[in-house]
Order: C-alpha cells, then structure tokens, then sequence
C-alpha cells in the first residue's frame, strides 16, 4: 500500500444519537472516532470472530442473498477481468449460515478465496438488528446496509447519497479523493462495473503511473484513514472512495441518504439519457444545448423565469413529487 501524507479531519465525543446535523451536512469526509463502540456487535467482535458471527445469525432471516466470490490469485481486488468484457469474480446466491462457514474455514489463510457480500439491506436480511446496533440520523431517513467479508478491495468509485459507514468488525482503509479529482481517476465504463456506480481502473494498491500518470495529482490530493471496530467515517456526496478491507473477518454498517426527494431521480440516469442525446451531436450545435443546461439547470434563478406567471411555469418552477411524476410520464412516453 502506498503511503499517504494526508489525514482524514477526526472527531470525537460523538454517540450514535447526538451527531448534530451541521457535521452530518459536512461537505469534506469526517472521521468520527469510538462512534458505535458500545454497539453489541462491536462488543463481541471485540472477544472474537466466532462471538460476532454467533450474534449477527440470531438476526438472519434465512433468506437468500448475493454474494461475490472471487479465486485466490485476485487478491480481494473486486474488479474486471483483463479486457473489461467481464468481472474477475462470480456472483453466487448463498444463505448467510453458509458464507459465514465459508469465511471461517479461510481463516488464518494466507492467500484465501475472496468472499464479499456488498449492500444488503439490514432490515431485510437482518430484521431485529438495528434495535440495539444503530444510528439515530434525524431527518436524514437513510438506508441501512451491511457488508460481511474477509480481505477485500474495491476500487475508488462515487457514490451520489451520503454515507457514514461504520467498522463493526475487522479493520477497514478509507482512501477519499474529492469530486474535482474526476480527470485524474481514470474511470471506467458508466454502464458495466462491478457494483453499479462507475470505478476508477487504478490499482489504489499498486497504481500504474506509467498507463495513469495523472493519478499522481489525485493521489496529492487524496486522504486516508484506518477504522478500527467502533470507529466511522462521513464520506460525503461524491467524493471518491478506495475501501480496503483488511483482515479474515470484516463486518460493515453503513447509512446512505441523499439531500434532496428521493423523487428527483438519480443524477446518472440523466447524464446517460445526455450521453445518447448531446454528446455526439455537432461541436456548434453541442455548445448550444451546454448554453440550454446551464441557463434552465445550473445557473436557473427566478430572475431568469419572471416574465413567465407563476401558475404557467410547470416543470420550470420548484421541483414537486406531483411534478415529477409528470416529467416521468412525460419521458417514458417520448422512450417507448
């Protein structure tokens, strides 16, 4: 791993129901020290791994979830393979008694296979758990998920909600780059990765800088931090992330919620529906339509739609659920 020379900022004091909203609003990442120490999982992770396995399975639901397994020679790197036609690892529908036998066995392994079970939904997969294991986010209303695995990494991504992902069991790296490092991440396909959002095809661990020579200025700017079980970290909208999980048992809780209506969409779908409708036209014709987004969409005020009434501004006034709804039937009736 290379060495890094900035820190993530670190807090403490902090209980999981007293995080006042202005640190949750925090535009840079925040490291929130012994934040779910005192969590029942935490605690008995902290006597074993056998202790966390036994009381995370009197939550299981029984059902069936999806987990990615990857061969020994991949080294817990989730990625693609060779020519970036396929995923270096298989997906494989296990019951959670059957990944933690799995997990169990690899112990002490020096070059295990990889087992990593990403995002599943805690109060479905685990109902009854976040009773004594949670945070109280206020407003916030977020997903909770829980990632279970051994020695991991997942290459730097974004994602669009906030997060605070809290180390339960096993120590985790938190490698950040903040939004403006775009250029210098190397990103990979926007339609095809392993998780959904799109990745940056450097290895973190080993980066290549004669193949990806700006990554040298996103690693400048990069900060790094080790969780420790009860630790936490805020990473917030957009920032990319490097995760690396770092021992043979590793149990994650992480809470996602995004700062405007669930209503509005996720932003990716609308820079693929740009990709297929502006990004290939005319060099003058492309410019204009730039002019069109930033005058209705990233310079939009209400000075600019005053000589329109009110009542008449439909999708140009403040965004509604009713509204949305429209605009969205309005679209699936242009796409069919």
């Amino acid at each position: 791993m290379l060495e890094m020379v900035n820190a993530v900022d670190e807090v403490r004091d902090y209980k999981p129901d007293n995080i006042p909203q202005e640190i949750l609003s925090s535009s840079k990442p925040l490291v929130f020290r012994g934040l779910v120490s005192d969590w029942p999982l935490v605690t008995e992770a902290s006597r074993s791994s056998n202790n966390a396995i036994e009381y995370l399975q009197q939550f299981d639901s029984g059902k069936a979830l999806t987990a990615m397994v990857g061969e020994p020679n991949i080294e817990g790197r989730i990625f693609y393979n060779e020519e970036l036609t396929d995923f270096n690892f298989k997906y494989s529908r296990m019951v959670l008694g059957d990944i933690f036998e799995k997990l169990i066995a690899y112990q002490n392994s020096n070059k295990p296979p990889m087992i990593y079970v990403g995002s599943t939904n805690i109060d479905n997969w685990l109902p009854g758990f976040r009773n004594h294991n949670d945070l109280d986010l206020g407003q916030n209303a977020p997903l909770a998920s829980i990632w279970i695995g051994n020695r991991s990494r997942v290459a730097p991504h974004y994602d669009f909600p906030t997060n605070i992902a809290c180390c339960a069991a096993g120590r985790r790296r938190f490698t950040v780059f903040p939004p403006n490092q775009l250029e210098n991440m190397y990103v990979g396909p926007i339609d095809f990765s392993p998780a959904g959002q799109p990745i940056s095809l450097v290895d973190v661990c080993e980066p290549d800088f004669q193949r990806f020579p700006k990554f040298k200025e996103a690693l400048n700017a990069a900060q790094t931090v080790e969780l420790e079980p009860g630790d936490a970290i805020l990473v917030p909208s957009m920032w990319w992330h490097h995760v690396e999980a770092m021992d043979d048992l590793n149990i994650l809780i992480n809470y996602w919620w995004r700062s405007s209506p669930s209503f509005m969409g996720p932003p990716l779908s609308v820079l693929q529906h740009a990709i297929l409708g502006l990004r290939d036209l005319p060099d003058e014709q492309r410019m204009i339509w730039r002019d069109l987004f930033d005058y209705y969409v990233f310079n939009c005020s209400e000075e600019s739609m005053e000589h329109i009434p009110s009542r008449a501004r439909g999708a140009l006034n403040p965004m509604t659920e009713e509204t949305a709804k429209q605009i969205r039937s309005l679209l699936m009736d242009k796409f069919r």
